[in-house]
């Protein structure tokens, strides 16, 4: 409940006021508003329920009485919004309504998204055109909310109509990512040394982490070697290439970000 209101007060505050029409059901809600005066909310309960009665019947029932929730409670918030609220739009400015709309819109849907909740629309069209043609979902968006965008610079009649929805839909993914996977990453490293017994023992020692030493073969040099996993804080990054450095300077070291560790030392 509280993930979809932000997303409906992204929509009123800031994409239906400035022609921000993002993809999903949203963005053909907000053309049908401006094109034919239509509401928005009515609009998206009328897209949502075809939706709704086809996840319904390929996903069952648990997963159907989400989407219309969903569906529904969007529409009501909208309408909450707009007419009880009669709140007014933060900005005419279409760039900063395309930024601050994808992110406010992006931790809404985020923290529905987070509790296995649903918003309707094309996330759930991409579900199941998943379901029939096997293309991911990742790609059925794409192609769902891109189709939108470009609907919505032939209706408008602007293609910076467009680019700004572009920005909305970028913007509100990477939000959507950040609050599903949360801020506070770690660091992942893989070490391949000949004397991976004393950095390991550093590791432990220095900065008092665990490490867990795999099983490696080169498939050149056919030599067997351990390679050390560890996973370790941002700021204790340059130590651990600083350890490496001094037993073994010819050490292979790959570091990756981690968005979310579960364990000791860590989060529970």
């Amino acid at each position: 409940m509280v993930g979809v209101t932000i997303t409906a007060l992204s929509l009123v505050w800031l994409q239906i006021p400035n022609k921000i029409a993002a993809g999903g059901v949203g963005g053909l809600a907000v053309i049908t508003y401006h094109l034919w005066g239509w509401p928005v909310s009515l609009t998206m309960i009328l897209i949502n329920i075809p939706l709704f009665l086809a996840s319904f019947r390929t996903f069952g029932p648990r997963f159907g009485a989400k989407t219309l929730f969903g569906a529904a409670f969007i529409s009501i918030m909208i309408e909450f919004w707009d007419s009880v609220i009669k709140i007014t739009p933060l900005t005419k400015d279409p760039l900063l309504a395309s930024l601050y709309g994808g992110l406010i819109a992006g931790i809404g849907m985020g923290i529905a998204f987070r509790f296995r909740g649903s918003t309707g629309g094309t996330d759930l069209a991409a579900q199941l055109l998943n379901r029939v043609s096997g293309i991911s979902v990742g790609h059925s968006l794409l192609i769902f909310d891109s189709g939108v965008i470009a609907l919505a610079g032939i209706a408008f009649s602007s293609t910076e109509l467009a680019l700004y929805a572009t920005i909305t839909m970028f913007v509100t993914g990477k939000i959507l990512d950040t609050v599903l996977e949360g801020l506070d990453y770690a660091k992942a490293a893989l070490i391949i040394s000949k004397h991976s017994a004393a950095i390991g023992e550093k590791i432990l020692t220095d900065l008092q982490r665990g490490a867990t030493a795999l099983t490696g073969k080169g498939l050149y040099s056919t030599a067997h070697k351990e390679v050390i996993l560890c996973v370790i804080s941002r700021a204790e990054e340059i130590r651990l290439k600083e350890i490496v450095r001094t037993i073994d300077p010819r050490a292979f070291v790959i570091i990756t970000d981690v968005h979310e560790v579960l364990g000791e030392g860590f989060k529970e």
